[in-house]
């Protein structure tokens, strides 16, 4: 594996734990405030972050113009986002942060079969990788008796859009300044959610000071640097094989759930999230020897 290779991959896993975390702070912030007022705060705030970073001018190469591939793009990936993680907030008011992470996760196969449709190949490696990472998100998250709630339902359907983000970070992410991306489509989201804040959420200034350590949190670090951190990373990415490494938020969405909000994490979790490394080295490794 080369340099760069490697360097996209332990971005790609420190964002996955950054994601993982950060369910708690989703769930937790909503105690206080609506999951649309939440979602807009939170990507607000890391557009504001990102902001001088933006209309910086680089040293030793002229800065991407706001052209119309740029504004595209960012929007694009923007109002996927949106969707996206709309319904992961929403979906957390009715499943645990466990259950989340692990359904979420499974955009892990679904990126490999959107990728099919735009002419991207998935080779024996990924795909028996992404099957060995759903097989452990199964036994990390689903106990004997799972019931799917309706949050889990939601939760489902998001796994879907974020595949799709994941495809769409990796096309924009190649073409265009992914600091400039990230900007773009953090404002797009944020100012979308918090549209849908004004028209159907109570906001109270008391409340989103209460609410505002799992605000901080979830703007600087979950959007600021997670999110950044996925588009610089999916620069040098195939997208199949970055959902594979994202999908590890499941783990640390579970482990963050047992230790912040004491959700049980059986032996069966452990084997679960097992698994799902060995799915993860699997894809990263097979195309290798291949090559070999």
């Amino acid at each position: 594996m080369n340099r760069q290779a490697l360097r996209a991959d332990l971005l790609m896993l420190l964002t996955a734990m950054i994601w993982g975390s950060a369910f708690v702070a989703q769930r937790l912030g909503m105690d206080f405030i609506g999951p649309f007022l939440f979602t807009a705060l939170r990507f607000c705030l890391g557009a504001l972050i990102l902001l001088p970073l933006f209309l910086r001018k680089p040293r030793h190469r002229p800065a991407e113009p706001l052209n119309r591939g740029l504004l595209l793009g960012g929007i694009v990936m923007g109002l996927a986002l949106t969707v996206g993680i709309n319904l992961q907030q929403v979906g957390l008011l009715f499943t645990t942060v466990t259950n989340s992470g692990f359904i979420t996760g499974l955009y892990v196969i679904v990126v490999p079969l959107l990728g099919l449709l735009i002419g991207q190949r998935a080779g024996l490696g990924t795909w028996l990788g992404a099957s060995l990472a759903v097989v452990g998100m199964f036994f990390l998250s689903v106990g004997e008796n799972f019931q799917v709630a309706s949050g889990d339902w939601l939760q489902l359907a998001g796994a879907f859009v974020w595949g799709l983000h994941v495809l769409l970070v990796g096309v924009f992410a190649q073409r265009h300044d992914p600091i400039r991306l990230a900007v773009i489509q953090f404002a797009t989201c944020g100012l979308i959610s918090l549209l849908l804040a004004v028209l159907l959420e109570p906001i109270v200034w008391s409340a989103i000071v209460q609410a505002a350590p799992a605000i901080l949190y979830g703007g600087i670090i979950a959007v600021g640097i997670g999110y950044t951190l996925q588009v610089v990373a999916q620069q040098h990415a195939i997208a199949s094989h970055a959902a594979i490494l994202f999908s590890l938020e499941a783990v640390f969405a579970a482990l963050a759930g047992a230790f912040f909000l004491d959700e049980s994490l059986a032996l069966r979790g452990y084997f679960g999230a097992a698994l799902m490394f060995i799915g993860m080295l699997v894809a990263q490794l097979w195309p290798r020897r291949l090559a070999n």
